[in-house]
């Protein structure tokens, strides 16, 4: 898809007062999100393009098991999702902490982790109001869309 191609959709999704577009073909994927005032809510490197590595219907599961012990379900939970397919990051680099950590309060506008894609770093923020309690991806993980990163109450 040719970044004209994606302006258009963007301008029309302005004029409609439409705040996501996805559309998948054989070989990409595009997901657009915006804020419902008219501001983007990505930056445009995050407007993009993906090659799809493979079907859908053969992606892992996204929810990790939860403890026995623990009360809360999986339906129960709120949760952080990656906006994008990409490789998770904790942190801005190997060798600096991780930018949240259990405990950490977090607002819409608190950066929790980053998502490389196609070579872009893409800093992920929480989008919601809450404490993080529990990572549910490795460091240096593949994620798909919308899989869940983060519980937070």
């Amino acid at each position: 898809m040719k970044i004209d191609e994606i302006r258009t959709i963007v301008q029309l999704m302005s004029k409609h007062e439409l705040t996501e577009f996805k559309i998948e073909a054989e070989e990409m994927r595009l997901c657009i999100k915006r804020a419902g005032n008219g501001v983007a809510a990505a930056p445009v490197g995050q407007m993009m393009a993906q090659p799809m590595a493979a079907p859908v219907s053969q992606a892992a599961p996204q929810v990790a098991d939860a403890p026995a012990d623990e009360p809360t379900s999986a339906v129960d939970r709120i949760t952080i999702d990656s906006p994008i397919v990409g490789t998770f990051y904790a942190a801005p680099s190997p060798e600096a902490e991780s930018l949240v950590k259990i405990g950490t309060q977090v607002s819409p506008d608190t950066v929790v982790c980053i998502i490389e894609a196609m070579k872009v770093m893409n800093e992920i923020k929480a989008e919601k109001s809450g404490v993080i309690k529990e990572f549910l991806i490795d460091n240096a993980q593949p994620v798909e869309f919308g899989q869940p990163l983060f519980v937070i109450e």
